[in-house]
């Protein structure tokens, strides 16, 4: 197929009790994933998806749902198109579905693998109240300025996610954060709010849960890449196992380099499609490209996008 598609992956904030359901009760593809993934886990992913808990807001279960969901979304969908992707990129999570995605790591292995990833982030959260903050209407140059200003005096709070322009995303201290609110309002922030994430995501306060991942790494990547994956930490494309190692460690305490990446990779793709629930980075998208912007998140939207694909193609 002629179309050069880039795959898309959301991360952390997109879940939602029900994701994944009409993937689950429509195809027995998607109840095979869960039962693989509920053996090797041990997680009851019907429970956590499907009823109402308190547990898909903890990191350790959040990261293992959305992969899941977003890797059963691409599964249905290359077996109802034969497509390859151009490229495949994440954001921050992510970016462990497009691995899966560009054949370096297989579906189960990667479900376990972000499992022990949210618990790596935990434990290295877990003496501190932590958190992450979204700063809507400044530039990059004045939240880093601030956030540079605030660690001088003491603070802990970092620039970690470049999502678009004039949304930053913000991490440190919790305490440091709510101090951190009214400054950038005073300097004319549209919004400063607090988002509901039990970790501080891609700053220094992760730092002790890089080697634990190196280990399960290197044992479960693989030198098998049909895509390039575009690399949070460097906005750039890499197709290696030694890369995946290199890099991925350094995505826990690095900022995430998404629009970075997307104006980077913009001139080599005709479309977008992004798999799993919600359509997260479609709004992320909509100031950085002009390019078509598919999802596939339940089986009405992975009928409509085989369409679209197959209708660019002709």
């Amino acid at each position: 197929m002629s179309v050069k598609c880039a795959f898309l992956f959301a991360g952390q904030s997109s879940q939602a009790v029900g994701m994944g359901k009409d993937f689950f009760e429509n195809s027995d593809k998607a109840r095979e994933i869960f039962n693989s993934a509920k053996e090797r886990t041990g997680i009851d992913f019907e429970e956590l998806l499907f009823e109402k808990n308190n547990n898909l807001g903890q990191t350790e279960f959040t990261q293992p749902a959305i992969l899941l969901v977003a890797v059963i979304a691409h599964k249905l969908f290359t077996e109802a198109i034969d497509i390859k992707p151009t490229l495949t990129m994440g954001h921050s999570l992510g970016e462990f579905s497009a691995l899966v995605a560009s054949g370096a790591l297989d579906a189960i292995d990667a479900i376990e693998l972000v499992n022990l990833r949210g618990k790596l982030m935990a434990d290295a959260c877990s003496t501190q109240e932590v958190g992450m903050l979204v700063s809507l209407g400044l530039s990059d140059e004045v939240v880093e300025n601030i956030c540079q200003e605030q660690r001088e005096a003491g603070m802990q709070v970092w620039a970690v996610n470049y999502n678009a322009d004039g949304q930053i995303v913000i991490a440190g201290i919790k305490k440091d954060l709510e101090k951190l609110v009214p400054i950038l309002k005073e300097a004319k922030a549209r919004r400063a709010m607090l988002l509901d994430m039990s970790v501080a995501s891609h700053c220094p306060l992760l730092e002790s849960a890089t080697a634990p991942l190196v280990e399960k790494l290197e044992e479960m990547i693989k030198d098998n890449f049909i895509a390039p994956v575009v690399s949070n930490v460097t906005a750039q494309k890499y197709s290696s196992k030694a890369e995946a190692l290199e890099l991925l460690p350094q995505q826990l305490v690095s900022p995430v380099k998404y629009k970075q990446s997307i104006s980077n990779i913009d001139d080599e793709v005709d479309c977008y499609i992004e798999f799993g629930h919600g359509n997260v980075l479609k709004g992320l998208n909509r100031k950085a490209t002009k390019k078509p912007h598919f999802n596939v998140s339940d089986m009405a939207s992975l009928e409509a996008t085989v369409k679209a694909i197959k209708e660019m193609n002709e």
